[in-house]
């Protein structure tokens, strides 16, 4: 029988492809194109935490894409960005393409990738490449991306830490990030140009937001909704949810999101993306629990979000779920 199999609270269960292997997709994300889901993210490595490109938390290959029909089979598809042998490449591994989102511009034609990108060996800083925002492109989804630039949004001195990328029903495409100078942390969002490879100058702080990490969107019957996770390092925290009728507005703290989290910790996880099954209702929450011993063996966890009729919306832990009894 087809489920999404999450396992306990706490496991670190492991999602494996159609051969077989264990999925080693972290932090990453899905789009849909031409009956396929595309599921992407870093391919980190069997290591534990360490600093100097010595540990799990890097990659030295780069970011991997899946695809399915039906999000219960998995076929590998290949390395999509990938990591350089070359010391002068920006791609140079060990090294980070954090939380990666691709966005297709109907415009251009192209598949556009942004991510939180840490250069060689992949130890997070305040110096320049350390804490970037990088754009890659490609014109097939399951292409070769082209890394184009890395870059910091609003200015220079704002650090650039967990990422995001939201497309609006009408095309706009906007970057999302934790925005850190000096110990003054809160998520901003700045719209994108029109060709989705830069920024437009226009941005906007969430002071609600302040020291939340971690953002996932979803617009849903008229009000965009973004679940946020705090900031405690690897380490899985409590979820807070906000919302609001206009993006680029003030936003709503609406509190934990989790129903019957007896630990405060997300269920034991942290958000990286929140996709619609197509031509559904059906909106998932994708997360994922790090495993600092050996980061291959992260494991995901995808619960299906429910949306009240007061316009909130709540999270449940599932074991184990069917996409059909949602839709």
């Amino acid at each position: 029988m087809n489920r999404i199999i999450n396992g306990e609270v706490g496991e670190f269960y492991q999602w494996t492809d159609e051969e077989g292997n264990v999925m080693n997709v972290s932090d990453g994300g899905m789009i849909y194109v031409d009956g396929r889901y595309y599921w992407y993210g870093q391919k980190l490595r069997a290591l534990p935490y360490a600093g100097e490109g010595r540990g799990g938390q890097t990659t030295v290959e780069g970011v991997v894409m899946y695809s399915s029909v039906d999000l219960y089979h998995w076929r590998y598809e290949r390395v999509v960005l990938a990591c350089s042998e070359d010391p002068d490449s920006l791609c140079f591994g060990p090294m980070r393409f954090e939380r990666p989102k691709i966005v297709f511009n109907r415009k251009t034609g192209q598949y556009v990738l942004w991510c939180h990108y840490v250069k060689y060996p992949g130890d997070h800083g305040e110096q320049p490449g350390t804490a970037e925002a990088a754009v890659a492109v490609c014109d097939k989804v399951n292409g070769e991306y082209r890394l184009l630039k890395v870059c910091r949004p609003v200015d220079d001195r704002g650090l650039v830490r967990d990422s995001t990328v939201f497309q609006d029903i009408d095309g706009t495409a906007y970057f999302l990030y934790d925005r850190q100078v000096g110990q003054d942390r809160c998520l901003y969002i700045v719209k994108l140009t029109d060709d989705y490879l830069g920024f437009s100058g226009e941005y906007t702080r969430i002071e609600a937001a302040y020291w939340r990490e971690a953002p996932c969107l979803v617009l849903y019957d008229g009000y965009y909704y973004m679940i946020t996770s705090g900031l405690s390092g690897w380490a899985p925290n409590q979820a807070v949810y906000f919302r609001t009728g206009d993006l680029m507005g003030e936003w709503e703290n609406m509190g934990d999101p989790c129903e019957d989290d007896l630990c405060g910790t997300t269920y034991g996880a942290q958000g990286t993306y929140i996709f619609r099954v197509e031509n559904t209702d059906l909106c998932i929450f994708m997360a994922e629990r790090h495993n600092t011993d050996d980061f291959e063996k992260c494991s995901y966890v995808w619960l299906p979000i429910c949306f009240g009729a007061d316009h909130t919306l709540k999270l449940t832990y599932r074991r184990e779920w069917q996409q059909e009894d949602y839709r």
